[in-house]
């Protein structure tokens, strides 16, 4: 784990190149989900149980922990998958799995698995934390409660010595970034009645975020997609509560958002552990930085004692993110000892002084500026879709890694 130790970071991840961009930027430990029986099993390519070796393998090489997402709703013909899922969780040494339904809750503390209870219980209240501390070590909060609340339950945990298995107090986690859903903790029945696609079964077909034709006196269209949760600019406070994890959503979400949002909360969480004052400047530099990536705008969520009422106020949701990325092409050659990369241009252009990022699945993200070009060993200012151009990198990266141009909107 980083340094950190007190409050631990978790990254989201939904793909190899998210999880190298978490890795790489600092995270404590990370989640993720399988193909089957999780809340992001539309919205996000998932990964298989033949990768869960390689995941943790990644990820104990910097001493950073994984956590198995399997927080849907059961059904008994689910259960022979579900104790294949737990085995092989247990067999390849995940540290955790995430879960709601009592029934793999129970099948894990009878193989030894160790278990987060997921938000999707909306656990509000210290008599729930009693009852799943025979169950977990490690408990997720509903989002619906405030840091007033939150405080409350830890302080009885403290006060009433309420231990999980391993005898230890009861930690606390919570989200720190990411998507808001309408519905208390996330359990919903939209997409079910519109569709019979139920989101509680990982297939959510996101109708809040649509907008919404509706013959009332309202102020904007997307009545039911609010603001993304965002605490950086009080996270001293939500420290301050006595938490232990902090929890970035975002499975579904970009490399770029891995890496932005796990990098500002990595940096904003040291600073405050060290006691060290964070000017005004830093936290506008951090939040023009989340702000630089896909979202639907910022806001507290519950946690200063706010209503749900931060609306998302856009017609077309990905107009909040003021930059994008434009394939255009993969890398051929990289000549380590040189740094110099070669790149087949498949698409566009790339010019002199161009913002790129490169992404992979062992390198994650990379970012930087095109500061020389060079087309057929000829110093040049702009290669064109079919070049084959070579520029130097002060980073390592794969053959295959993908060339984006990053451009303002």
């Amino acid at each position: 784990m980083h340094k950190s130790k007190k409050v631990e970071l978790l990254a989201p991840v939904g793909s190899f190149e998210a999880l190298e961009a978490a890795i790489n930027s600092g995270a404590d430990s990370i989640y993720f989900g399988l193909d089957q029986l999780n809340l992001r099993t539309r919205s996000v390519k998932n990964f298989s149980i033949s990768d869960i070796p390689f995941i943790v393998k990644q990820c104990k090489n910097k001493n950073i922990k994984t956590y198995l997402t399997i927080n849907t709703i059961l059904y008994d013909h689910d259960f022979f998958l579900i104790k294949k899922i737990a085995n092989n969780a247990k067999k390849f040494g995940i540290d955790a799995i995430i879960a709601m339904d009592q029934s793999i809750i129970n099948y894990a503390k009878s193989i030894n698995l160790k278990v987060h209870i997921s938000t999707q219980l909306n656990i509000t209240n210290i008599e729930s934390i009693k009852f799943y501390s025979f169950f977990a070590d490690t408990i997720v909060l509903s989002r619906e409660l405030s840091l007033i609340q939150i405080k409350n339950i830890i302080s009885n945990i403290k006060k009433n010595k309420i231990l999980g298995p391993s005898g230890k107090l009861i930690k606390i986690e919570i989200f720190c970034h990411g998507a808001l859903c309408m519905a208390i903790s996330g359990k919903c029945y939209l997409s079910l009645h519109s569709y019979n696609s139920s989101a509680n079964r990982g297939s959510c077909k996101q109708n809040c975020r649509k907008n919404s034709v509706i013959y009332l006196d309202v102020k904007n269209e997307s009545l039911l997609s609010s603001k993304d949760l965002c605490t950086i600019n009080f996270l001293d406070k939500i420290i301050d509560s006595g938490i232990s994890l902090l929890k970035i959503e975002g499975r579904a979400r970009s490399p770029e958002y891995v890496a932005n949002t796990t990098s500002c909360y990595r940096e904003a969480i040291d600073l405050i552990l060290k006691k060290k004052p964070i000017p005004e400047s830093k936290i506008n530099f951090w939040l023009q930085k989340l702000n630089n990536v896909y979202n639907r705008g910022f806001y507290s969520g519950y946690y200063l004692g706010n209503k749900i009422e931060k609306w998302s106020t856009k017609n077309k949701v990905d107009l909040f993110y003021p930059k994008k990325k434009i394939y255009l092409g993969k890398v051929k050659n990289f000549y380590k000892k040189s740094m110099i990369v070669e790149f087949l241009i498949e698409s566009f252009n790339l010019k002199l002084n161009d913002y790129i990022s490169i992404i992979g699945i062992k390198t994650g993200i990379k970012k930087t500026f095109v500061k020389s070009l060079m087309v057929n060993d000829i110093k040049t200012n702009i290669a064109f879709k079919g070049d084959l151009c070579t520029f130097p990198i002060n980073f390592n990266i794969k053959l295959s890694d993908k060339l984006y141009k990053i451009i303002e909107k």
